[in-house]
């Protein structure tokens, strides 16, 4: 027994003084040499150890590496490609006895690292391939091949970088970016057990914390899932993943938070974002995330944006010509206001018009090209239903469409449509295949509340009534003047139980004084039926067959309205009729007849009779067949007199306004 003590004192006095003497049997010098060489077959760049390299194998075999460099290729801006201020790493004994690697600690301290592209598009982290490896026997099991420890027997006890610095530069962009004061820690027993990593770094002066958890790392390694969570933390955006990943795929619940896009954006690229308006503030979604491949798929999607909310299912896939979008999104309520552009004060085009002289009014067509180049960007199969859209002032009610986008052609049917009381159904089609926008659209409502819409579409507040429309139109132009001033279609308007303000034309027909004097905003001109057909020929409106219906008054109108420098000029022929009967009665009903010119830009028409048709026409006739030789001189201008010799037979003189109805 006293023997068997003395040997195993023996033998262990000898362990310990081999442990003692080994780190002198393994000289640094050698070391260094060892690994400067080995990195050099293998990459092909030169790795320089200007500090201290030191062995220890007590309490763990360790080697201590300080200041050591890793060189760039010949072209690049930086000398070296990485830094290292210290490298400490230590392994675990009496795994490697048994042939395994465990790895107690890796620690890399003050590391910076500068990643290149130079002008040709050449990276500077891809190395030079290093010299091949032995291949084993042909007779060799493949289980045999892998003995001997390797990444199955990989366990890390813990990893740190501490300290750490990433700069990015790109030669041909002269894009720099650079990330800092990056501290990890990462734990893997085995890759059986769950690997756990938690850090955090710095990003344009804001710091970013992450954390990732892997259940099974054998599985990612051998190219299957295993369950994993990620977040990212940070004062621009907070994003979190829960589900399994592997093999180039995931799969698992996405949460995502923005307080700001637009703070994301100035965080992310260092230049604010330009974009019209001034929503893109919080953002937040969550849903079912698929990727793999060149597709990803989020599913049961709640979206918010500002005060947007909206649910909805998208798939994209990048391995086309052009990335492909499909997907349904149901909006609670769309106000696109806070991302359109602040309206521009009207441009003077001219004098305004009036009294029929033709001069140019104001004009809120914009000549600034228009960039069709989105239409270009992607596919798209999307279905949109809305509870409520508002642009500018424009509110539409509940609304379903479906947008089909195709080599830069865009259709966009609207199956449903209610738009001030009304409901009706359209397709619009953009198509930016060549220069400028080309538009065709076609639109069907009924049951419209014109006044109401009409203020809000287009500022013009001097109709009433229910409005039925069918309107079909295209054009193509390079600016928005030049697309309103190509535009071609036709089209028929009807308007029922209504009111046109401003003019009281019975008023007119029993005394045509009065209806041009006085307060306009009081004037009125009640109907029961108000419509007609027109044609559009180079952004020009023409309307031949205006009828108004009313009881005691029939109304017939012809003329245009110029699209491009959005005037009116129109001839109205008002006349008392002797019936009762509005919708649906005869228009070709006799009656005294006095015509009425309304003209000017659409928002400040005038209106004024015209004077000489009525002279000409039949009021003319009728006074002087009433006054007869009556008629004072200069009423009804001429030489006045008593009307009598060959005057009278030549019809009805001129009418004098100043004579007939003074100033």
């Amino acid at each position: 027994m006293k023997k068997l003590v003395v040997i195993i004192g023996a033998v262990v006095v000898v362990l310990v003084a081999a442990l003692v003497i080994l780190p002198s049997l393994v000289p640094a010098d050698r070391i260094r040499q060892e690994v400067v060489s080995q990195v050099k077959a293998a990459t092909g760049r030169d790795l320089a150890i200007d500090g201290k390299v030191s062995v220890s194998v007590l309490p763990a075999l360790s080697v201590q590496v300080a200041n050591v460099g890793l060189s760039n290729p010949p072209g690049f801006q930086g000398k070296e490609m990485a830094r290292l201020g210290a490298l400490d790493v230590r392994l675990k004994l009496l795994p490697i006895l048994s042939g395994k690697v465990e790895v107690d600690s890796f620690v890399l301290v003050d590391p910076m690292i500068m990643l290149e592209v130079d002008r040709q598009g050449r990276p500077n982290w891809v190395f030079d391939q290093g010299k091949p490896a032995e291949k084993a026997a042909p007779n060799q099991a493949p289980q045999e091949q892998g003995k001997g420890g390797g990444l199955s027997d990989l366990a890390l006890g813990e990893v740190r970088i501490e300290n750490g610095k990433l700069t990015y530069l790109d030669a041909r962009s002269g894009t720099r970016e650079e990330v800092d004061a990056i501290n990890l820690s990462v734990s893997l027993k085995s890759l059986d057990d769950p690997l756990k990593a938690k850090g955090s770094l710095h990003y344009r002066g804001k710091p970013v914390d992450l954390t990732a958890d892997v259940a099974r790392p054998r599985a990612l390694m051998d190219g299957t899932a295993s369950p994993a969570e990620l977040s990212v933390a940070t004062e621009a955006l907070k994003l979190g993943f829960k589900g399994e990943a592997g093999g180039a795929s995931a799969r698992g619940d996405l949460d995502l938070s923005v307080p700001s896009v637009r703070g994301l954006v100035q965080w992310a690229t260092g230049k604010p974002l330009d974009v019209p308006g001034s929503g893109l503030g919080p953002f937040a979604l969550t849903g079912k995330l698929a990727a793999g491949g060149t597709k990803v798929a989020l599913t049961q999607a709640a979206i918010s944006l500002d005060a947007i909310k909206a649910n909805g299912d998208f798939t994209v896939d990048t391995g086309g010509a052009r990335p492909s979008l499909k997907g349904k999104l149901d909006v609670d309520a769309l106000d696109v206001n806070p991302y359109l552009p602040p309206e521009q004060p009207a441009g003077a085009g001219g004098g305004t018009a009036g009294g029929g002289n033709g001069g140019a009014a104001k004009s809120d067509w914009s000549d600034e090209p228009i960039d069709a180049s989105g239409l270009k960007a992607a596919d798209v199969d999307f279905a949109l239903s809305a509870g409520s859209i508002t642009v500018r002032k424009i509110k539409i009610g509940k609304s379903a469409l479906h947008l089909a986008l195709q080599n830069g052609r865009l259709v966009a049917d609207l199956s449903q449509l209610e738009l001030y009381q009304g409901a009706g159904r359209g397709r619009l089609g953009l198509d930016g295949s060549q220069p400028g926008v080309g538009l065709e659209a076609e639109f069907n409502l009924k049951g419209l509340a014109a006044e109401p819409f009409l203020a809000d579409a287009a500022g013009f507040e001097r109709l009433e009534g229910t409005g039925n429309a069918d309107i079909q139109v295209a054009g193509r132009g390079r600016s928005q003047r030049a697309l309103v001033s190509s535009l071609d279609g036709k089209g028929a308007l009807s308007f029922l139980d209504g009111a046109i303000k401003g003019i009281n034309l019975a008023e007119m027909v029993r005394n045509v004084t009065s209806a041009f004097t006085g307060g306009a905003a009081a004037q009125k001109t009640d109907f029961a039926e108000l419509g007609g057909t027109f044609t559009i020929a180079n952004g020009i409106l023409s309307n031949k067959d205006l009828a108004l219906k009313s009881p005691l008054l029939r109304l017939e109108g012809a003329g245009t309205v110029e699209l491009p420098p959005r005037t009116l000029h129109y001839r109205l022929e008002p006349k008392a009729v002797a019936t009762l009967q509005g919708q649906g009665g005869r228009s070709d009903l006799g009656g005294v007849a006095v015509p009425v010119i309304v003209e000017g830009p659409w928002d400040n028409l005038t209106f004024r009779p015209d004077l000489e048709a009525l002279a000409k026409g039949k009021v003319g006739s009728e006074i002087q067949k009433r006054l007869g030789d009556k008629v004072p001189g200069g009423l009804l201008g001429g030489d006045g007199g008593s009307g009598s010799g060959e005057e009278k037979k030549s019809g009805p003189l001129p009418l004098n306004p100043g004579g007939l109805f003074g100033r």
